[in-house]
């Protein structure tokens, strides 16, 4: 609580974004603000604890942060910074580099999520009081881990023909009870002093995505979850896969929506309920791609759809221009998306575009990449082994992170 407190005093002044000509002023500052921690003889200053407090509350869409946002989210963004030391200090061990390229990369496809190019990403970091150089930190410890655990343990995983008939077993039982779609992000706290900065980080993330910021974002780049890298989608699922603090709240929920926060004994949990089907129903379940012309523009629309000649040209086509966006809509109940959604879906072929229409923020299309008819539709055998590998490299990742953790010097200044 001391830390937090000392924290919270120590960036409350800073609250109101810095003007991009404050960045050199700042930096010469870190010295004189002084250590917020200090992880196996590294520190982290106060300054690397305010530059990623700002970037996370940015990724919530706080262009301009209260000091209420700031004091509430600099936990998590110390414990992230210290996971990060962590990870780094690991891969030296195996000299594993991180191409500047690799880098670039992923920030493009940050900003091209967020309709933006690199460099305007870039301007918007900087205007918000942010050096772009944490958000690449963050990005080179993400691939340098991930290129590790890969490296050490993605050969060793064998998918026997039994795990996948169990898992297709699991799911043919699951369709005859009622399911959840839910997207889940976690910040981890195993303590009760972090739990409690946890909950009150938790409070600032749920009225920031109910003011509209992205949840998949959000989850990407704050959550601790494995699902982080699927922008905390666990797909669907039924009460009895989730842990019991998480399925009371499930089951207890009247629609679709944001729980509150659900604390546990490891952390606190955001969870969105995105949709809800009862067993032994015949649906209609489809894969889609909706492309957003951002400026109301049906010229531009038109435009892209005479380029795009299949779905896996939509993200590349959207990526082309400023004022269009995609966005993946996978495996969703057509009956979801309300009367006329679902008529226009289903008036469409599998691979070609529905009519165009109007949506709050401007004007969209959507292709119809996947439609499949009855309860029975099953992943295949191929995803569901990639999907198995996966999920037991982000289990092997997760208890890695811990490993460290519990092996490392963590000094709380």
């Amino acid at each position: 609580m001391l830390r937090a407190l000392i924290l919270a005093a120590t960036l409350a002044a800073s609250a109101v974004s810095l003007p991009a000509t404050a960045q050199q002023q700042e930096a010469g500052r870190t010295t004189l603000e002084g250590i917020a921690a200090v992880v196996n003889d590294r520190p982290i200053s106060y300054s690397d604890v305010r530059q990623r407090a700002r970037l996370l509350l940015l990724t919530l869409g706080a262009n301009q942060p209260t000091q209420e946002q700031v004091q509430q989210i600099t936990g998590q963004a110390l414990e992230q910074l210290i996971d990060e030391r962590l990870q780094l200090q690991r891969v030296a061990r195996y000299n594993v580099n991180v191409d500047p390229r690799e880098i670039e990369a992923s920030i493009g496809d940050m900003a091209s999520s967020a309709g933006l190019s690199a460099p305007a990403l870039r301007q918007q970091l900087i205007a918000a009081g942010i050096n772009p150089a944490s958000l690449e930190d963050q990005m080179r410890a993400d691939i340098a881990w991930n290129r590790m655990i890969n490296g050490l343990y993605g050969s060793r995983i064998r998918v026997s023909d039994n795990q996948i008939e169990d898992q297709l077993t699991r799911l043919r039982a699951a369709l005859r009870r009622t399911q959840y779609r839910i997207s889940e992000i976690f910040l981890y706290a195993p303590d009760a002093a972090s739990r409690q900065e946890a909950v009150a980080a938790a409070g600032s993330i749920v009225r920031q995505l109910e003011q509209g910021a992205d949840f998949r974002v959000a989850a990407q780049r704050i959550s601790s979850a494995p699902t982080s890298a699927a922008g905390g989608d666990m797909g669907w699922v039924t009460l009895e896969d989730l842990s019991a603090p998480i399925a009371e709240a499930v089951g207890a929920s009247t629609g679709n929506g944001l729980l509150q926060p659900i604390e546990t004994e490891n952390g606190v949990y955001i969870i969105l309920v995105a949709g809800k089907r009862e067993p032994a129903q015949p649906v209609t379940r489809v894969d889609l791609k909706r492309l957003v012309a951002t400026d109301g523009s049906e010229a531009a629309l038109l435009e892209a759809i005479g380029r795009i000649q299949s779905c896996a040209d939509v993200q590349s086509v959207a990526n082309s221009r400023s004022n269009l966006r995609s966005q993946d809509i996978d495996d969703i109940n057509v009956d979801e998306m309300g009367p006329e959604g679902r008529s226009l879906v289903m008036a469409t072929e599998v691979g070609q575009p529905t009519d165009i229409f109007a949506i709050a923020n401007g004007l969209a299309v959507m292709y119809v990449c996947r439609r499949e008819d009855g309860a029975e539709a099953l992943p295949s055998r191929e995803d569901l082994r990639n999907s198995i590998r996966g999920r037991e490299l982000n289990m092997i990742s997760d208890r890695e992170l811990r490993n460290a953790r519990r092996d490392a010097t963590i000094i709380y200044r």
